[in-house]
C-alpha cells in the first residue's frame, strides 16, 4: 500500500486526491503516446505562451533524459510517455495564468481527453509535487517530469537552488505558500539523488 505524504495546495498545486498509476489494460502492454509534433498542436489548439512553450521542450530534453537512460540500466519506462507527458505537462498553464484554477489539475483533465493515456496524465497531475513515497522502480516515468520541471526556469537549465529562489521570488507571497515552495524543492532534492544514484550519473552536473 502507498503512502500519502502531504501535499503542497493552493497556488503550487490542487486539491484533487492523487492520480496513481493505473494498470495497463491486458493484451494492451501500453497506452499510446502522442508524439511531438501532435504535442505542438495542442499547444496551438490551448493557445499557448511562446516562453511556456519554450520551457516545456527544455523540461522534456531532461526527463527523456532520464528516461532513456533508465531504459538502459533496465527500468521499465517507455520514453515516448515521458517525453509526451513533459511536452504537455504545463498545457493549461496560459488559461490558469489568465483566468485562475490549478494548471496541474486542469492539464491533466485536458490531458486525459485529449490522449486517453492516464500515465501522461499521471505525471501532468503531480509534476508540481508527487504525493506519495517517491520510488523509481514503481514510478520512474511521472518522476522523470517533476524533476525535470524542478530544473528548468523559465526557458533556462538551472540547479535545483536557484529554481527554487526564482520560484519563492514569483510566489512566495505568503508564509504558508513559501512553506510549500520549501516543501516541493525538498523533495525535488531527495529525487535527484535517487536519480542520480540509480543513473549512476551526477545530475547536478549533467548539460542533458
Amino acid at each position: 500500500m502507498r503512502t500519502i505524504l502531504p501535499r503542497p495546495g493552493g497556488v503550487l498545486d490542487g486539491l484533487l486526491p492523487p492520480l496513481a498509476a493505473p494498470p495497463v489494460p491486458a493484451g494492451a502492454g501500453a497506452w499510446d503516446a502522442p508524439d511531438e509534433a501532435r504535442c505542438r498542436e495542442l499547444w496551438d489548439f490551448h493557445d499557448m505562451l511562446p516562453n511556456i512553450r519554450a520551457h516545456s521542450l527544455l523540461v522534456a530534453r531532461v526527463a527523456a533524459f532520464l528516461a532513456e537512460r533508465g531504459r538502459e540500466r533496465g527500468f521499465d519506462v517507455d520514453v515516448a510517455t515521458v517525453r509526451a507527458s513533459a511536452l504537455l505537462h504545463d498545457l493549461a498553464k496560459t488559461y490558469t495564468i489568465r483566468y485562475g484554477g490549478s494548471h496541474s489539475q486542469l492539464g491533466a483533465s485536458w490531458v486525459m481527453e485529449h490522449t486517453g493515456n492516464p500515465r501522461i496524465a499521471q505525471g501532468v497531475m503531480h509534476h508540481v509535487f508527487w504525493p506519495f513515497e517517491a520510488d523509481l522502480a514503481r514510478d520512474f516515468a511521472p518522476l522523470c517530469v517533476l524533476y525535470g520541471d524542478k530544473r528548468v526556469a523559465h526557458d533556462q537549465l538551472v540547479g535545483m537552488d536557484e529554481r527554487f529562489e526564482d520560484l519563492m521570488e514569483r510566489y512566495g507571497m505568503s508564509e504558508a505558500i513559501r512553506a510549500r515552495i520549501l516543501a516541493t524543492h525538498e523533495q525535488g532534492v531527495q529525487v535527484e539523488r535517487l536519480f542520480s544514484e540509480a543513473l549512476e550519473v551526477d545530475l547536478r552536473c549533467a548539460s542533458f
